[in-house]
């Protein structure tokens, strides 16, 4: 019964956007926009593909008083005209937003962790490092550039509006929209709050309902210390987020899966509203053999179990290295995998769980496909009561299965052999571009041919996952792994216009630009044109350089 129940649920999700009015003539008869399911036989039809699920709704959330598309507009209509009166886009409101929620983050710190582990059962240091701290992080960093962020940036001008000066304003775009997803339910639901309120914007958030306490959470703490008349928080499913992408906003800031993205992109078209679209993929981890072997071990299980359990679009998806490394590479993965999380994972505290049974199914069945009970080196011990499943190592799966053809997201781990390392590269250009790609090497001819020939929208080298706590480095992905980058300064930009304005005084008129149109004219225009300031003083007492 609670696998059907799933079914439904899931089913559900599908309808909800498929008969939704989302259906622009490019997609109205693509299965890419139904989304809601999971790739198996046994348990869905086989329209329900996916990718990525970190949006994915196949949970029963609590009843909250309806939002439909009247409440959804009257919501924009209000953030529209408190918008207009300009005042979030005095410095004064922009940091007194931001002050606030670097003050909720801390007198909440307790509140926040808790949700995190009601969730997902995020380990408290887990949860302070990549959520709480890393938001935290963002947050001062914007307070303490936020004046030099909106300064006018001025340019230089050319000869053809001398005398002039010209300068790139920062504007905010309006009203925008985030949804968030649910595997790092906190920071990827205010990091992005944060860049739009330093930009000037009024917001409004969607949390995930997959995380439904981080959601209730969110909720209450925004009304609390926060601008409610220009910062709201909705919570819902599917008929609460419909309602939101049927309206006009001026940007949508979306975290989640490829297949939710072309809803949210297609929803956007019908009123040329930009997009963000923060994706995922599946996102390898190359090794070589010349390295520190117990370092790499470590730093791929950080990047893999110690980050959700392999519930991130940033966590390591699958490695490759040589056939002769490879037993060597999985005897200090067993190593280290027994000093961080004991002998029974099942019973460690410090390894988050599956977010709901469905995602666990999903997982489990990946495991239970033909052959793969045999290719499973380390772990496969599942709990359902306790939504479970132990850091799982894999060797030489078939590319076919399901666990090379779409990302994972959950604490298995294939490792793929080739003959020689640069192999490796053909197999990542073989799939959709990731959102992250890592390599471990001490060549650093290596190094550089990985940077050139891989594509990916972050690239570690000899680490996973840190790259995006750098802030100065741009965050996002680049395919289908993603639209748009955020982070630091970035995340600044990208909810603001940079609008070109020149000024010039009414003084220095000249007739040149105006008819009628002389030959002296366009010798002079095509010498201040090419920059040739000699020839344009020649030309405008009647002379030719070449006379």
């Amino acid at each position: 019964m609670t696998n059907l129940l799933e079914m439904k649920n899931a089913l559900r999700f599908a309808d909800g956007f498929y008969r939704s009015r989302l259906k622009v003539a490019a997609f109205a008869n693509s299965p890419s926009l139904i989304s809601g399911g999971y790739r198996s036989k046994a348990c869905v039809p086989s329209r329900l593909k996916f990718t990525c699920y970190a949006t994915l709704s196949a949970v029963v959330t609590k009843q909250t008083p309806a939002f439909d598309g009247k409440e959804a507009a009257l919501l924009v209509e209000e953030l529209r005209i408190n918008f207009n009166t300009g005042r979030t886009k005095s410095y004064e409101w922009r940091i007194s937003q931001l002050q606030n929620i670097s003050r909720m983050i801390d007198e909440k710190e307790r509140s926040i962790a808790e949700a995190l582990h009601q969730d997902l059962s995020k380990p408290e240091l887990e949860a302070f490092l990549a959520e709480i701290s890393n938001t935290k992080s963002s947050c001062m960093l914007a307070i303490k550039e936020l004046k030099n962020w909106m300064a006018p940036e001025t340019v230089k001008t050319s000869v053809t509006t001398f005398p002039s000066s010209a300068q790139i304003v920062s504007e905010p775009l309006g009203v925008v929209l985030v949804i968030s997803a649910w595997n790092f339910p906190f920071l990827l639901s205010v990091e992005p709050v944060i860049g739009a309120i330093a930009a000037g914007n009024a917001v409004v958030l969607k949390p995930s309902e997959i995380a439904p306490a981080t959601s209730s959470l969110l909720a209450k703490l925004f009304s609390e210390y926060l601008d409610e008349s220009t910062i709201r928080v909705i919570e819902g499913g599917v008929p609460e987020t419909t309602a939101l992408l049927d309206q006009k906003w001026d940007k949508i800031f979306f975290t989640g899966g490829a297949r939710v993205g072309r809803i949210v992109m297609a929803a956007a078209a019908r009123n040329l509203t930009p997009v963000v679209l923060e994706l995922g993929g599946k996102c390898p981890a190359l090794v070589d053999s010349d390295v520190n072997l117990q370092v790499v071990a470590r730093r791929i299980i950080s990047g893999k179990w110690a980050c959700n359990n392999g519930q991130a679009c940033i966590g390591v998806d699958y490695v490759i290295t040589t056939k002769d490394f490879a037993s060597k590479l999985i005897d200090a993965l067993k190593t280290e995998l027994k000093t961080f999380f004991g002998e029974n994972p099942l019973e460690s505290k410090d390894l988050s769980r599956i977010v709901n049974s469905f995602h666990f199914k999903r997982l489990e069945s990946m495991l239970k496909e033909n052959g793969m009970a045999d290719k499973i080196v380390k772990g496969g011990q599942t709990s359902e009561d306790k939504l479970k499943i132990s850091p799982t190592i894999l060797l030489d799966v078939p590319e076919a299965c399901s666990m090379m053809q779409e990302e994972i997201f959950g604490p298995l781990l294939p490792i793929i052999t080739v003959q020689k390392i640069e192999d490796g590269f053909q197999v990542i250009r073989s799939k959709a571009k990731p959102l992250a790609a890592y390599l471990f090497t001490d060549n650093k001819e290596l190094q550089k041919k990985f940077v050139q020939d891989v594509a990916a929208g972050g690239i570690g080298i000899n680490d996973t996952v840190l790259h995006v706590t750098v802030k100065d480095l741009p965050f996002g992905g680049v395919g289908e792994s993603g639209i748009g980058a955020y982070h630091g300064k970035f995340s600044y930009e990208t909810f603001s216009h940079k609008k070109g304005v020149l000024y010039r005084s009414f003084a220095g008129d000249s007739d040149l630009r105006y008819p009628p149109y002389t030959p002296k004219k366009k010798m002079v225009l095509k010498a201040l044109l090419s920059s040739n300031i000699f020839a344009a003083i020649l030309a405008f007492f009647g002379f030719s350089q070449d006379s």
